[in-house]
């Protein structure tokens, strides 16, 4: 463990223990902090993750992560039945497994009706970092109308920036918090609704800031692409991602959430794979050293045979359970 992440787990446990130990008092506190409008969110701690990719995340102190949770909890509800059916990020009975099947379902259907299928495959250009703090705002007040409430969610909102604020527009939402959850929903959720009842686009799939769009018309995709650009960029204040825009064949394979879609199959990604097989190593190896005990090794091991089931990959599962055995019982 490097130095720099076994001191921010060790502030983070003495931050919980602080809290917990004046439990009652640190709640009332902050009730009461809420009630007369004097609460004020503390800072945030960065640090840097590389699953799969590096992101920056930023987490809140225990106190604020309270309040967090209490506005996702009023929150989810209010917004949640308005989003597309096919947003299938941060929302209960969603998640990556069921957006793949919804695709796969959806390709296989424009493939067999009309012998040909493309995919436009969009990602939006600094996410996190680049939501709009007054766009943002407009869209909650279109359904909170609540002062009280509106007061609370901008303190929320207005307690990060990021890199690409400016005097005039502050911008950024963190990774790694709970209201940022429902609020990238919601935000993205005025781009679902252009798509889907503007755009007419029948088969459509999102899961946070990566969305695809599926047709037998190449020339409709392109004119799509262009439309939604307009969009996102003079209402949302967003770009798509220059080098992460395409139009694709569908029997070329449809490159999505860590899953290869074919006509005839659904595969891992190279690197999907690679990072299982390190991962698990990694957590055998935690177990060997008694950093573990054996219900979390075999937690990991499940949740990674559960990955591999929602594709064709018999002998790839086959040989994870070989190199389980084999790293289990190594000298």
């Amino acid at each position: 463990m490097a130095w720099d992440e076994f001191k921010k787990g060790k502030r983070e446990k003495l931050d919980v223990q602080e809290f917990e130990f004046h439990l009652e008092d640190n709640l009332f506190a902050l009730h009461q902090e809420l009630k007369s409008k004097r609460y004020k969110h503390g800072d945030y701690v960065g640090f840097y993750i590389n699953d799969p990719k590096r992101r920056h995340v930023h987490k809140a102190t225990v106190r604020d992560r309270i309040v967090h949770h209490a506005i996702h909890l009023k929150l989810y509800p209010i917004f949640n039945p308005i989003f597309v059916y096919t947003s299938y990020s941060s929302r209960k009975e969603k998640g990556t497994h069921r957006a793949i099947i919804k695709l796969s379902e959806m390709l296989r259907a424009v493939y067999q009706t009309y012998s040909k299928c493309f995919v436009l495959k969009c990602d939006i250009k600094k996410f996190f970092p680049t939501i709009d703090h007054k766009v943002l705002v407009k869209i909650i007040t279109k359904r909170i109308k609540d002062k009280d409430a509106l007061w609370l969610i901008k303190k929320i909102i207005k307690s990060f920036e990021s890199e690409f604020t400016t005097k005039r527009d502050k911008k950024g939402t963190p990774i790694g918090n709970l209201t940022s959850q429902i609020l990238v929903n919601v935000y993205m959720n005025e781009m679902d609704q252009f798509i889907k009842d503007r755009l007419k686009a029948k088969y459509y799939v999102r899961y946070a800031d990566d969305f695809i769009i599926v047709h037998h018309d190449y020339g409709y995709l392109l004119n799509l692409k262009g439309q939604i650009e307009s969009f996102l960029k003079k209402e949302l204040k967003l770009l798509l991602h220059p080098g992460k825009v395409s139009i694709r064949k569908y029997y070329q394979g449809v490159d999505y959430l860590g899953y290869i879609i074919l006509p005839k199959a659904i595969i891992l990604r190279t690197k999907t794979k690679q990072r299982i097989f390190r991962k698990l190593k990694q957590k055998v190896r935690e177990y060997r050293q008694e950093k573990i005990d054996e219900k979390t090794l075999m937690q990991s091991f499940n949740s990674y045979l559960g990955v591999l089931s929602h594709t064709n990959s018999y002998k790839l599962e086959q040989k994870l359970k070989h190199k389980m055995w084999e790293w289990f019982n190594e000298n």
